[in-house]
């Protein structure tokens, strides 16, 4: 008896089922509509497998996945039309390639008998995706689709993760193949684990061992390796004081007290002051971007630098290492803590505390505890934070609100940030934390954006209404594109160009998609209102009147070192 044969959409469909995926992101369109189709019987039904979610725009899609994939620690997918379906995800593409999140992108493309006739919606997807992303392929042929799909997945999720965009022709979607499941588990010449080298794993401990003023830098490599209890225990063991990238800040407890706060441009003065005084920096699953490391050639430098990643390309890339361990975290941290000393370090992690007291009296306090004038976006983020104690999860959208919700929010479980960090894509925000409540159904979201994030993809409100999805949505309005205005302010003579916004009734806005909305403008008022959001079932907006010259401070000017962070103005 002949095997069953069956379209390559529905191939497409089992596929996904076998590789775990229970929740789909999507838009359809013409060179899409057979997996549309096969999708309809995949998500009928009580014991349906799939969840498709119609989003109102392909980067919604894309950054719904990745919101998802950020908190699941799964992959998330996004699937969508040809030509403009396609390109309108290359955004979120180049997002989650830059911060290492593991999504599947698939899209339609015209026939193969079209291709490069400049068709209907043709666009040269796998070209255009290549440089974005870890693997761009086309489907051609249904009998690849079962093992397309597989390695796409196992390239996605493993070693350092990023996206994988598959194009689909109509054809190979319509045609029809005897489908069996794959199982890729490996992909000739690609290293994803790479072993690591036993003595550098010795040099490192030996100059943990011997260091006086050791710093531990960490990223959001430790919570994609799942070693997050392992670096508390290097860290705990050795006494090392910990300072955390924007991806890396709930990597490691907000309210540990080796924690001495974020690094970077709007990071923590004492720890980037500290950064230049180190004599030894174990970095680990960070990759010592522009905006950690200020002038590169004036960092860290009484440090030698002990570079922790799974990925060989970041070793040297822009800082120079003394000692690289390339590997899986969760193995080189505990081969590294076997080998370390208990240390005391006493005198140098109390060096950090007048420089944090400083930061505490003339910028912090200031920020979260202001008497007069406007709501300040410090002192909306720090009620929310209070409020929820730790356990929720931060979406932020880019720009000043993703700075101060970053600064002053509280992480006590990891995955609990979300936000573009290497590519700092406004709009990020709302589809973000769509795909979050998805992914960690038993958190509460707040996603924080700024009127100008918020007008960018606030289509999405649509997805949230349809889906009723919890997100918590702290509007932070100053009537401007704030992180421009402050630089216009700083670098620029104060030359406001075309960053003040004119911005709609968001009341109206919210109305239409029947989401609850209120409005805080008297500080008085605020933590009720909060109260308030947070207890209200299903998705939420919280309008803020922050002040207009709201700044986010200390800030380290571009092209300086990090020690000549300016307190203030």
């Amino acid at each position: 008896m002949s095997e069953k044969l069956i379209t390559g959409s529905e191939a497409l469909m089992r596929s996904l089922v076998n590789e775990g995926v229970t929740t789909l992101f999507g838009y359809p369109g013409g060179s899409i509509m057979p997996v549309y189709d096969a999708l309809y019987d995949f998500t009928r039904g009580a014991d349906a497998p799939l969840n498709h979610v119609l989003v109102r725009h392909e980067q919604g899609a894309v950054h719904a996945a990745q919101g998802y994939a950020r908190v699941s620690g799964e992959v998330g997918v996004a699937i969508v039309t040809s030509g403009p379906g396609a390109t309108n995800t290359l955004t979120g593409v180049a997002d989650a390639m830059l911060d290492s999140t593991p999504i599947v992108v698939i899209c339609g493309q015209v026939g193969t008998g079209a291709l490069g006739t400049d068709a209907f919606q043709e666009v040269d997807l796998v070209g255009v995706a290549q440089p974005i992303s870890k693997w761009s392929y086309q489907i051609r042929r249904p009998e690849d689709i079962a093992w397309a799909v597989s390695r796409a997945f196992y390239i996605a999720r493993s070693g350092r993760p990023g996206p994988v965009v598959l194009d689909f022709p109509k054809n190979a979607q319509t045609h029809t193949c005897a489908w069996e499941p794959k199982k890729v588990t490996s992909v000739r010449s690609y290293v994803p684990y790479p072993t690591p080298s036993q003595s550098a794993i010795r040099e490192a401990a030996a100059l943990l061992n011997q260091a006086e003023r050791p710093l531990a830098l960490v990223g959001q490599g430790v919570e994609l390796g799942n070693a997050t209890a392992e670096l508390r225990q290097l860290v705990e063991k050795a006494n090392i004081p910990v300072g955390r990238t924007l991806l890396g800040l709930s990597a490691f407890p907000s309210r540990h007290p080796l924690n001495k706060g974020m690094l970077g441009m709007h990071g923590q003065y004492a720890v980037n002051m500290k950064t230049q005084e180190a004599d030894v920096i174990i970095a680990v699953g960070m990759r010592f971007s522009d905006r950690v490391t200020g002038l590169p050639s004036n960092y860290a430098p009484q440090a030698k630098i002990i570079h922790l990643d799974i990925d060989r390309s970041e070793i040297d890339k822009c800082i120079k290492t003394s000692v690289a361990v390339i590997g899986d975290c969760k193995q080189t941290l505990p081969a590294i803590c076997e080998l370390l000393e208990q240390r005391d370090h006493s005198e140098w992690l109390q060096s950090f505390d007048d420089y944090a007291r400083q930061e505490q009296e003339r910028v912090i306090e200031p920020a979260i505890h202001p008497t007069s004038g406007p709501l300040l976006m410090g002192e909306v983020v720090n009620v929310v934070a209070e409020a929820t104690k730790g356990d929720a999860v931060l979406v932020t959208d880019v720009g000043q609100n993703q700075m101060f919700a970053s600064r002053y929010f509280h992480y006590n479980h990891k995955r609990s940030i979300v936000t573009s960090g290497g590519l700092g894509t406004m709009g990020f925000g709302i589809p973000a934390a769509l795909g979050a409540t998805f992914g960690a159904p038993d958190r509460t979201v707040c996603m924080f954006c700024g009127d100008g994030g918020f007008q960018m993809t606030l289509q999405e409100l649509g997805t949230i209404m349809e889906q009723q999805a919890p997100v918590k949505i702290i509007l932070l309005n100053n009537n401007y594109l704030g992180n421009v205005r402050q630089w216009q302010d700083m670098f620029w003579n104060h030359r406001k160009s075309f960053t003040r916004m004119l911005n709609p009734n968001y009341e109206l806005i919210a109305q239409g998609y029947h989401i609850p909305y209120d409005v805080a403008v008297d500080r008085a008022d605020l933590a009720a209102k909060v109260e308030r959001m947070l207890t209200t079932k299903g998705p939420y907006i919280l309008e803020c009147a922050i002040k207009e010259d709201d700044n986010v401070m200390p800030i380290t000017p571009p092209g300086k070192s990090v020690d000549e962070m300016l307190l203030e103005l």
